[in-house]
């Protein structure tokens, strides 16, 4: 389906989301996709999916790469599938998060901790767990009423000062709030920070993680590109985002999730804590890397399609020689790989995902069943070759089928680079 049938969901920006410029560039296409989790139920299979212009803008006045085409944030959040909690990685990932906040803050127990996007509340348990009073808020609302059946109180609601405004009349005056892959997702980035100004203690703290364009570039990670991710970010512009709110970005870390990502901290202007000399050191590798300028872009489309290549020549080989193909993980990130690949029913059979809001449901476009891993050894679907298209988890997914691999099974990571095990 064209992305003129779909119109009621998208509108087009014309202006950059940080500094208002209509300046912009067009930095990389990646045609049309359907929306990176709108996984369908059986029913629906037979029915084709709305499909949407993937094309990243590089503005020219302040350096954010961003889509300027929004699909409506109630299409893709409201019945959102994705989940923290199933992923070990990502449990310890904010165990150790939270940790370090915790020890770098000193803040003593019954602080207020509010994370915006909190998801099942796995980060929040943590908090929880050393005493902090914990707030979530995340507008899918079957997540956020699971996430408040377990323990940690969650509004299905979106963030905007409106909310940041009622929560501080109500004693929600944050000493930390966290926003992980957040800014990211909003097209309103403004809103995000003026209603995080309003509710931070004026020692307090916001604490965020977003995937780091850097990496995105550097290592060809173009899958994290997808309807939901309308922000593609670097410290430079985040620097004059904050800044234009009465906040200025102190620190700013790179850590691994994701294939690389970022972890900012930032406070109102004038705030206690100190600045980082990482901020200014950043900003000048995101230039020395040429991020603001287009020839980055035109190289990592380059080396694409050469990825492209290298994965489809093998994979068809494999097909010729008789050989079924299966893909381990359903995430966001598969639908942008699979569909700028061409990785749909005539490649690979079916998707092995350890999330129980997924299986049974079929993916994005191509409809590929998603099944429970168990799959990998069963004899009428077991596979002789897999696919890792959630390559950040492929190390411990190996590990945990090491007995795949044992019975002659062999596992694919396309990204960062092509591997074969």
């Amino acid at each position: 389906m064209s992305q003129t049938m779909a119109q009621p969901s998208l509108r087009r920006r014309t202006d950059c989301r940080v500094c208002g410029s209509r300046e912009l560039a067009l930095a990389l296409s990646l045609g049309d996709t359907p929306l990176a989790n709108e996984f369908v139920e059986a029913d629906q299979v037979d029915k084709p999916q709305d499909r949407f212009p993937l094309k990243v803008h590089l503005c020219r006045v302040c350096g954010h790469a961003q889509l300027l085409d929004v699909v409506d944030p109630q299409r893709l959040f409201r019945h959102y599938v994705y989940v923290s909690g199933t992923s070990p990685v990502f449990v310890e990932h904010f165990r150790r998060y939270a940790a370090e906040v915790l020890q770098w803050t000193g803040m003593p127990p019954g602080s207020r901790v509010i994370e915006i996007g909190s998801n099942d509340g796995t980060l929040l348990r943590c908090f929880k767990d050393a005493g902090m009073r914990v707030l979530g808020i995340d507008p899918a609302q079957a997540i956020a009423a699971e996430a408040t059946t377990r323990g940690i109180d969650t509004l299905p609601e979106f963030f905007d000062l409106a909310l940041a405004q009622r929560l501080r009349r109500e004693g929600w005056e944050a000493s930390v709030v966290a926003a992980n892959n957040v800014f990211a997702h909003a097209d309103d980035l403004h809103g995000i920070v003026e209603g995080v100004a309003h509710l931070l203690h004026q020692d307090g703290v916001l604490v965020f993680e977003v995937s780091y364009l850097v990496d995105v570039v550097d290592q060809g990670l173009f899958d994290t590109i997808y309807h939901e991710h309308l922000s593609y970010h670097t410290v430079k512009p985040l620097t004059r985002l904050f800044q234009q709110h009465g906040m200025e970005l102190i620190d700013a870390v790179r850590v691994d999730t994701h294939g690389g990502s970022l972890r900012g901290i930032a406070q109102r202007k004038g705030g206690r804590w100190p600045h980082h000399a990482r901020v200014e050191q950043l900003i000048q590798l995101e230039t020395s890397l040429g991020l603001f300028g287009l020839a980055a872009y035109r190289d990592l489309f380059t080396r694409i399609q050469q990825r492209k290549e290298e994965l489809m020549s093998l994979l068809c080989g494999l097909k010729r020689e008789g050989k079924r193909i299966a893909g381990f993980g359903a995430p966001a990130k598969a639908t942008t790989l699979m569909f700028h690949f061409g990785l749909g029913p005539e490649v690979i059979e079916y998707l092995c995902d350890d999330s129980p809001w997924k299986q049974g449901r079929f993916s994005p476009g191509y409809h590929l069943p998603v099944v429970p891993s168990t799959a990998l050894y069963e004899a009428d679907t077991r596979p002789d070759d897999v696919v890792i298209l959630a390559w950040n988890f492929a190390e411990p997914i190996m590990r945990t089928h090491q007995a795949f691999m044992d019975g002659g099974g062999h596992f694919i990571v396309p990204l960062p680079k092509l591997e074969i095990r």
